[in-house]
């Protein structure tokens, strides 16, 4: 079963792309979340499948454009008892990224199939 058990995180792209934070930044902010529902739903069924596989964990990458659809979707996920953990990065305050518990993935894929694999591109890297 753990072959089907998938955690997908939810990571804003204007945070790259408009704010100019870093890459390493943005690599924190799915590494806090994801550690974070990990963390808070270690008892669960699901979870605790996904972590004895270690070497065979799924986890999904998705970009969402800007604070507000990270919030829609949270909101989503919420009204459907979906659990994920949305982090606020401090001091600053702000909504930066989502990762949902490990859950099969038939269960959680609607909320999430219209969001596209996160995508890095520098500017730097456009004018090479």
């Amino acid at each position: 079963m753990s072959n089907s058990i998938v955690q997908y995180v939810l990571l804003r792209s204007d945070l790259l792309k408009e704010l100019g934070w870093s890459i390493g930044a943005l690599v924190a902010q799915a590494c806090h979340a994801s550690t974070a529902v990990l963390h808070l739903y270690k008892d669960d069924e699901c979870t605790m499948q996904y972590l004895n596989d270690l070497d065979n964990m799924h986890k999904v990458v998705l970009e969402v454009p800007n604070e507000e659809s990270l919030k829609k979707v949270a909101a989503k996920l919420q009204e459907n008892s979906i659990a994920h953990k949305l982090w606020i990065e401090q001091p600053e305050n702000i909504p930066t990224c989502l990762a949902i518990k490990p859950y099969p993935k038939e269960q959680v894929k609607k909320f999430v199939g219209k969001f596209k694999l996160y995508k890095a591109t520098l500017a730097s890297n456009k004018e090479q």
